[in-house]
């Protein structure tokens, strides 16, 4: 009967011991995975900024500065607008709004906006859309070279008037069969410039509210 419970006690010894070691390794496993797809897509993001603000232009940590702003006049639907700043030994050189045009043909077309110091855009690009394949998808780079026509634009060129497309009577060119989702697009990037010329002292003062990383 000893030699009978001496063996069973050996036996969940081993159990637990292997149980121990089991969980020690799986906690390891995980952390380990966790931090690269932690990395993964810190990469990611920064590649996707990098194509509106190019980081020979800021020395801080841009994933790491963010600043969360709501505001229903300028990003409507109740949007909460991520704001990567960039800066050059502490001062401001631009920052990238990642924020939402609401009024796409198939909803919502989720876009990086760039904005210089001086007001002026340093590049957009569309993060993702529904948009019709043929037809809205032409706001992506990969697709046409439209997206690219913001680049150097700002509230006084063109003047706040003809931020529109040319069927508004704007400066934009629209896309055959498709106006609603260029129409979209400038309507956003409109107000972006809008919100920037309101409160470039706070977007660019106010501290971090978010230091995690972050997917686009």
């Amino acid at each position: 009967m000893k030699k009978a419970e001496n063996s069973i006690l050996r036996s969940a010894a081993s159990l637990a011991a292997v149980a121990i070691i089991g969980t020690t390794l799986l906690t390891g496993v995980d952390k380990l995975t966790a931090e690269r797809i932690a990395e993964q897509e810190r990469r990611v993001v920064l590649e996707q900024l990098a194509q509106i603000v190019s980081p020979d232009r800021y020395d801080n940590e841009l994933q790491d500065d963010l600043l969360k702003i709501s505001d229903e006049l300028h990003f409507p639907r109740g949007q909460t607008v991520t704001v990567y700043r960039a800066r050059k030994n502490g001062e401001p050189e631009a920052l990238i709004m990642k924020l939402a045009a609401v009024r796409g043909y198939n909803g919502m077309i989720h876009l990086l906006v760039g904005i210089n110091a001086d007001g002026s855009l340093s590049g957009v690009r569309v993060a993702s859309h529904k948009e019709t394949p043929g037809l809205g998808d032409v706001i992506e780079v990969e697709k046409s070279d439209w997206i690219l026509g913001f680049s150097g634009r700002s509230l006084q060129s063109p003047a706040t008037t003809e931020w529109a497309v040319k069927r508004d009577g704007g400066e934009f060119d629209q896309f055959t069969g498709a106006t609603i989702t260029p129409r979209a697009v400038v309507e956003a990037v409109r107000l972006s410039l809008e919100y920037f010329q309101a409160n470039q002292a706070l977007l660019f003062q106010a501290p971090a509210q978010n230091t995690t990383s972050e997917q686009l």
